[in-house]
């Protein structure tokens, strides 16, 4: 799929997800979207007493054992959340192979978010990255300021193959950038050179950060459809294979399994939390499991 500006406008990627994405998260999450962004913008304030129309998850354990009576933590609400999305948009971004490119999910998923946030007044902004940060979009409110991340976005160019992406780099560049501890979210296919968790865990620790990996299905399993070339998305480097080999597709199959546990290590080593995004994905369901997912380490 070659997302093109002739093809697709900002306002009628808005609309598309406007009327199949948010509308149906406002029902399935009934308008709370704190699980999906809580722990940003939130200040300890004090601790008093329960009270039976309390949520319990505020309930402070450590403090009721001691006291014999339940206590809850209150807090401070930032008004404003400032969000960055630090968008990967290098070659393998840009691969895809059931009617959808990774990118085509990047899109979808920035402008849901960045829809979900500003029209309750927060600001957005974003860096692309593919050959060192190409373009900062600086934080503002508002639906126009959404079609301009969505616009930015489409007319970002589409990379000539090139040596393995720096996450590192991209990592630093946003620890650097980033003044005001903000929402974080970056969204990549992690395809990279390695050594970006300390940079991510750094991020981290400043921000809010929240992983959302992008991949397809073909990227884990081969079908078996005879003689293929296989191309290398970031180097360009070609592979001609044959798939109905069935010790060729189990390496592949193998390899593809070991590359995902250390992706998960590399994860919990940077201490993020994960959205992992299929080109196939229904984002409603994916970003509803998230949320409850949170939910569930919220009450823990």
């Amino acid at each position: 799929m070659n997302m093109s500006t002739s093809a697709v406008t900002p306002e009628r990627i808005l609309l598309r997800l406007d009327w199949n994405v948010i509308r149906r998260l406002d029902g399935l999450l009934q308008g709370d979207y704190r699980t999906l962004f809580y722990g940003f913008g939130v200040d300890f304030a004090d601790l008093r007493e329960y009270q039976p129309e309390d949520d319990i998850r505020y309930i402070d354990w450590n403090v009721t054992a001691r006291m014999d009576s339940p206590y809850v933590r209150q807090y401070h609400e930032d008004r404003e959340i400032t969000a960055w999305f630090l968008l990967d948009m290098s070659p393998s971004v840009d691969f895809g192979t059931v009617g959808r490119e990774k990118r085509a999910m990047l899109v979808d998923t920035v402008t849901v978010l960045a829809r979900l946030l500003t029209r309750h007044g927060n600001r957005v902004g974003a860096m692309m990255f593919g050959n060192g940060i190409q373009r900062i979009v600086p934080a503002r409110g508002g639906r126009i300021q959404v079609l301009r991340l969505v616009n930015d976005m489409l007319n970002q160019p589409r990379l000539q193959k090139a040596p393995f992406t720096n996450l590192k780099s991209f990592f630093d560049g946003a620890l650097f950038s980033i003044k005001r501890r903000s929402l974080v979210f970056v969204l990549s296919d992690f395809i990279s050179e390695p050594g970006w968790e300390r940079a991510l865990n750094l991020l981290n620790r400043r921000h809010e950060v929240i992983a959302v990996r992008l991949f397809d299905p073909r990227e884990m399993e081969l079908p078996d459809v005879g003689m293929v070339t296989l191309e290398d998305a970031e180097t360009g480097g070609q592979l001609f294979v044959d798939t109905h080999d069935r010790r060729f597709r189990k390496r592949f199959a193998d390899a593809a399994l070991k590359r995902e546990r250390e992706l998960g290590d590399s994860f919990r080593r940077a201490g993020v939390d994960v959205l992992s995004l299929s080109t196939e994905a229904d984002l409603v369901h994916a970003i509803v499991k998230f949320a409850k997912q949170r939910q569930q380490v919220r009450k823990k």
